[in-house]
């Protein structure tokens, strides 16, 4: 991992936390939580306020993540709104983290400033053992706390205010409004300042759990459907009645799925030519069959002369694997009529010619299950689903780990957005 550590390619554009006060509240937090405070003078978090850090300080990753279930979080600061998620078991967190950062701004913006807010998104279940749990989460509420009782403090003074307006007497009584001073010193004036969050529940919408090796969970008006490995525990058994189950392996029952509900974005000219998509995937299948063929081949420095030198050297493994050549076959058609005919394709190969809609709100999740199935572009894989990347990394040969660190950086990090938008259709919000 050392090579992605300094690529910034995992773990990367974190927020530096350093200053006495702040790690003070954020042990505070890990106090709450039943934790040992850290011992660090300086640690960086993600949105969530994960810290690669200390969860090696602490000896687990999931400290943060108990159960992997009931996400916890600490914000220290509303600079995170604008962090990544980097460690998770749902893919949605970083979207309910958003919804409650867009949804409480006044009150983080105003807490922060002399406190850290930390807690927990508590689902309807606190463990999970089969699917069933997964489809009882409906919606998710944050219980919030904060390291110096911030909102315990505003609360009272609220109560303290509200007592001053409705018994006459109270004006006499100079304790309280001695405590009202103290209050008012450290919470400023809350009829001005809104300390308690407006919204803490928020639906759960269609996610990735990485529960079992990893489960999709996709919402329609009146019916789920789920797509895992069939060996995971209430597989057609958990509300049959209402749940549709399709297996992982079943690329062409995923692709019915997907298409009929209008979650792909299928073949056209207009932006398979303008994405280069298509071209993108055959580079990725090429240099994945030559790693797979020759692991020490230096595939950082191999330009196309050599990629295609090696490919007529190798034109029987090339085409019995076939992608290339099948992807090649399709640029083809596609620039001369204009569109593919998906029923004439095989549903292994489906998956190489499709990206996720980009106006549906399941995009960034479908571009997940899609850059599972197509697993040679690495780069796909990377953008939408890391953790996949990671574990597939780890299998890569030396020489090609380095190829992996030099693509990603010489393209998709120089400008995310602009990647996004040209191979996957992605607009920014």
């Amino acid at each position: 991992m050392k090579r992605l550590l300094e690529a910034e390619l995992i773990y990367g554009r974190l927020l530096d936390i350093s200053e006495p006060h702040l790690i003070a509240r954020y042990n505070k937090a890990l106090e709450g939580f039943g934790l040992r405070p850290t011992a660090l003078t300086q640690f960086s978090i993600d949105m969530t306020g994960f810290s690669p850090e200390i969860a090696e300080e602490i000896g687990d990753r999931d400290y943060l993540d108990p159960n992997r279930v009931n996400r916890r979080f600490i914000i220290m600061t509303p600079e995170q709104a604008e962090l990544p998620c980097v460690h998770t078991s749902f893919s949605n967190t970083a979207a309910l983290m958003h919804e409650f950062f867009n949804a409480n701004s006044r009150a983080i913006n105003a807490i922060t400033i002399k406190d850290a807010l930390y807690g927990e998104i508590e689902d309807s279940v606190s463990i999970v053992d089969d699917i069933d749990d997964l489809l009882s989460i409906n919606e998710v509420r944050f219980r919030v706390l904060s390291a110096e009782d911030m909102l315990g403090k505003a609360a009272e003074l609220r109560g303290l205010v509200d007592r001053l307006k409705k018994v006459p007497t109270a004006w006499a009584d100079d304790e309280m409004l001695t405590r009202m001073v103290e209050l008012a010193k450290l919470t400023g004036d809350i009829r001005q300042n809104a300390l308690v969050p407006d919204q803490l529940v928020f639906r759960h919408e269609a996610f990735w759990a990485n529960h079992f090796g990893g489960v999709y969970v996709f919402l329609d008006d009146k019916t789920t459907t789920v797509i895992c490995d069939p060996s995971v525990p209430g597989f057609r058994r958990s509300r049959p009645w209402q749940v549709s189950y399709v297996a992982i392996s079943d690329h062409a029952r995923i692709y019915d799925f997907l298409a009929s509900t209008k979650r792909l974005q299928l073949p056209q000219a207009s932006w398979v030519e303008e994405s280069g998509l298509y071209q993108h995937r055959a580079d990725m299948v090429v240099r994945g069959l030559i790693n797979e063929n020759d692991p020490t081949a230096d595939l950082a420095n191999a330009d196309r002369i050599w990629l295609q030198t090696w490919m007529h050297r190798n034109a029987a493994a090339v085409a019995k694997d076939g992608a290339y050549p099948f992807l090649q076959e399709m640029i083809r058609t596609v620039t001369a009529t204009g569109t593919i005919k998906m029923q004439d394709v095989a549903p292994a190969n489906r998956f190489m010619l499709v990206r996720a809609a980009p106006a549906h709100p399941d995009q960034w999740l479908v571009n997940r299950l899609i850059s599972q199935l197509v697993p040679r572009d690495f780069v796909s894989r990377f953008v939408f689903d890391k953790q996949g990347f990671y574990d597939a990394y780890e299998r890569y040969s030396e020489s090609f780990k380095a190829y992996v660190v030099a693509t990603l950086t010489g393209t998709y990090l120089k400008d995310k957005a602009a990647f996004r938008h040209k191979l996957y259709g992605l607009r920014e919000e």
